[in-house]
């Protein structure tokens, strides 16, 4: 009942409707929908429903997310405040005859107005041919359709397995993913040539370098350039043991310095940027830095033991300045890369040493991760990197901006 003073608005009334419609025309609206894939969350658009000005389109992105936020809550838009949740994906029909679908990933700055499209979300990936399917971009009959991706960011070609039923992808299923509470339709990812891009798949032609950091010394690192560029050295060289979880890493601003500056660092080695400072200004989401070490028991982030036995190395990456709290898909194609090169950081960490097939220990627990790479006349290269996730529709409709 209304109290004292106020008066009860009948959801069907002239007041009520003329209310609904007075907010719709002093809002902006544009239709959207916010996707699980993988361990990340990210807002879907379609590519024609946003503005062709670029400078438009980015500015309309970052007030979708809530970007940026001096607090670094995100709490005035749909960002979640983590690297894992403020992330964009724009989608279109492909205009490639050897691909059915084209998107560009955006990982949104939380506090800064930047969005960094040097590099692909694997994650998000896995919830790219979903998408297509229930927006009409493509069609599939029931079964595992094959949906042939372009990701326009490191211009690669992806091959999604979804299944279908109904037209529409499947999302309930018995496929279990550590850092994923709930269950769902197991999708196969098929990174095609995934080296390689804005350079070499080994930008150096080593597959060992070492970095001299300032402030932290000389330092060992592999530096992959597949699925995302990616830097790998030893947990040991940063003074970690590879069992850490999110609160011991990103509440140490100290040790997050240092990583920053190794990445930095490994950005300008990479060809990536001009200068530490640069690569940190202009490219905070690639190249990512990762850290790894041989097999040892630790609790996962839900409490569940992980025992040595079930892993082959242990492996932490960080994302947008901060751990992640399992590990990133593009990560992973660059780790089973690495992975598969002798006497690379991780092959030395790895209980297998070089393997094309490798089983992580995460903050979240375990995953398992292949590539296969030949070498010729002394050139290393990668046909393909196999992972599979998972991915949900959370919401569709509008979002709504001032």
């Amino acid at each position: 009942m209304p109290g004292r003073g106020e008066t009860q608005t009948a959801p069907g009334s002239i007041i009520a409707v003329f209310a609904h419609f007075a907010h719709i025309m002093t809002s902006r609206r544009i239709a959207a929908e916010l996707w699980r894939g993988g361990t990340s969350k990210g807002l879907f658009l379609l590519d024609d429903a946003l503005p062709v000005d670029p400078a438009a389109r980015e500015s309309l992105l970052m007030r979708l997310i809530g970007s940026p936020d001096p607090y670094g809550k995100q709490i005035d838009g749909l960002g979640g405040a983590t690297s894992s949740t403020s992330k964009v994906v724009i989608v279109r029909a492909s205009d490639r005859r050897d691909c059915d679908v084209s998107y560009r990933f955006g990982a949104v700055a939380i506090d800064r107005p930047v969005i960094d499209w040097s590099g692909n979300c694997g994650n998000l990936t896995t919830a790219v041919g979903p998408f297509a399917l229930a927006n009409g971009l493509v069609r599939a009959a029931d079964g595992i359709a094959t949906i042939r991706l372009w990701q326009e960011n490191i211009g690669k070609r992806i091959v999604a397995h979804v299944p279908v039923a109904g037209g529409c992808a499947v999302e309930q299923g018995a496929f279990m993913m550590d850092g994923v509470a709930f269950p769902g339709a197991e999708i196969l990812l098929e990174f095609l040539d995934p080296g390689g891009g804005e350079s070499d798949m080994l930008p150096t032609g080593r597959v060992l370098d070492v970095l001299d950091v300032p402030g932290a010394g000389p330092i060992e690192a592999t530096l992959v350039n597949a699925g995302n560029p990616t830097v790998f050295v030893a947990a040991a060289a940063l003074g970690l043991t590879g069992t850490e979880l999110q609160p011991q890493v990103n509440g140490d601003g100290a040790l997050l310095a240092r990583c920053e500056a190794v990445r930095a660092q490994a950005a300008v080695r990479m060809g990536l940027a001009s200068s530490s400072e640069a690569a940190t200004r202009e490219r905070p989401a690639t190249p990512k830095l990762a850290f790894v070490a041989p097999p040892a028991p630790y609790a996962a982030s839900s409490g569940r033991a992980v025992a040595a036995d079930d892993i082959d190395l242990l492996a932490r990456i960080l994302s947008m300045g901060a751990l992640h709290h399992a590990f990133t898909g593009t990560g992973a194609v660059a780790l089973s890369v690495a992975a598969a090169l002798p006497g690379s950081v991780v092959a030395r960490a790895s209980s297998v040493g070089a393997a094309d097939r490798v089983r992580i220990g995460h903050p979240s627990g375990t995953m398992t991760v292949g590539a296969e790479v030949v070498e010729a006349d002394g050139r290393w290269s990668v046909t393909r990197a196999l992972m599979s996730r998972s991915a949900r529709c959370l919401m569709s409709g509008f979002a709504h901006l001032p």
